[in-house]
């Protein structure tokens, strides 16, 4: 049993670094629908069930301060990437595209709530898995936080994220060779036949991982003084979540977004994030599982149900409107992949809409999250 601070610190980061390593190295496809992030916290549920893990005063408070710290050193070094300019460059039919992914998959949370009737545990889980699918897991994890989610409702909601993500993915998939015909219902050929590419501001040069470390920890120690000090948004964590995500935006419009790096070192501690957070879960509260499963995936009908209907209406094609789907709900790597199944010179599409998510995932989600536990009251 790990009883020690440190040795519980580094068991979940060498956990997180084997997984990590095995998926870059083994190059399994296996890892294309089980991602690392979701076996890192499956792997830390384990242990911390099997009593790996001692429960005691001393590894609660350096959880504690370590997710406090983590939490806005991630999302500002995440928001670095973003260039909101960048995504009204896109044109109006992918803008309008986008917005409606956005809302229609707000307006289906909200319904299934209420079908469902959500327990306010529940109704905060999937609040949290709204920041997903708006955004990314690094914003699951941030309105999780700030709507005060468990550890168990949290893998619930990560579970349901895993599982109908993969469904998603493949049904987009196989949608690719029909584009020709949903184009035609929605008359959008002409829409296709203006797209292109539009390029990645990728980062070039040294790759500046310690300034970024140095950078992100200032960054949290700043957010966590001004929490402290009683200028309070809404609460604690709440407040630490939206300052760090403003800092990263402005951080976004000066030469710190041209620093190389960025993307890895934000990876590397959402990573220890989800260990953190899968330590403190327990296989045998995870019973019932497959009706939340369920749910989440009523709410992806919903969503496609509505993006049909606005892709006839706003006559956008097939491209645009799964692309604003993924982006959402899978991210950039996924949403890149499906991209190039249409066309290479369009992944550049992808990857603008994905990285805005981060940005939106986060308020997007508390909006959401806020609304459903106000529904249970």
């Amino acid at each position: 049993m790990i009883s020690s601070p440190f040795g519980y610190l580094f068991a979940l980061a060498s956990l997180a670094a084997v997984i990590t390593l095995v998926e870059q190295k083994s190059k399994l496809k296996f890892f294309k629908f089980v991602p690392a992030v979701v076996l890192i916290y499956l792997f830390s549920m384990t242990f911390a069930s099997m009593g790996v893990f001692a429960q005691n005063v001393e590894i609660d408070a350096i959880y504690e301060n370590t997710k406090k710290n983590l939490l806005p050193a991630m999302l500002f070094l995440m928001l670095l990437q973003v260039d909101i300019r960048d995504f009204f460059k896109l044109g109006k039919s992918l803008v309008i595209a986008y917005l409606l992914a956005v809302f229609s998959l707000a307006f289906a949370f909200v319904l299934i709530s209420f079908l469902f009737d959500f327990n306010k545990e529940m109704a905060s889980a999937f609040g949290a898995l709204s920041g997903s699918w708006m955004g990314g897991v690094a914003n699951m994890i941030a309105v999780g936080s700030a709507l005060n989610v468990s550890q168990e409702a949290f893998g619930y909601a990560l579970i349901v994220d895993s599982v109908n993500y993969t469904i998603w993915i493949m049904f987009l998939l196989f949608l690719t060779p029909f584009a020709h015909y949903f184009n035609t219902f929605t008359s959008s050929h002409e829409q296709m036949a203006k797209l292109s590419s539009i390029g990645c501001s990728c980062t070039i040069g040294a790759k500046k991982y310690w300034f970024l470390i140095l950078l992100s920890i200032v960054v949290a120690f700043v957010v966590n003084l001004i929490a402290q000090s009683g200028f309070a948004l809404f609460n604690y964590t709440t407040t630490t979540v939206v300052l760090a995500t403003l800092f990263g935006v402005i951080g976004s419009f000066t030469k710190l977004k041209n620093i190389n790096g960025a993307s890895e070192v934000a990876t590397t501690m959402l990573y220890m994030l989800i260990a953190l957070i899968g330590s403190k879960a327990l296989f045998e509260n995870f019973s019932g599982v497959g009706v939340y499963v369920f749910a989440g995936f009523c709410i992806l009908v919903i969503h496609a149900v509505i993006m049909v209907v606005g892709a006839k209406i706003f006559k956008l094609d097939l491209f645009s409107i799964a692309i604003a789907s993924l982006s959402n709900i899978g991210g950039v790597a996924s949403a890149s992949i499906l991209a190039a199944t249409y066309n290479k010179a369009l992944v550049g599409i992808a990857v603008l809409m994905a990285i805005m998510g981060y940005i939106v995932g986060t308020f997007g989600g508390l909006a959401v999250g806020n609304i459903l536990i106000w529904m249970v009251k």
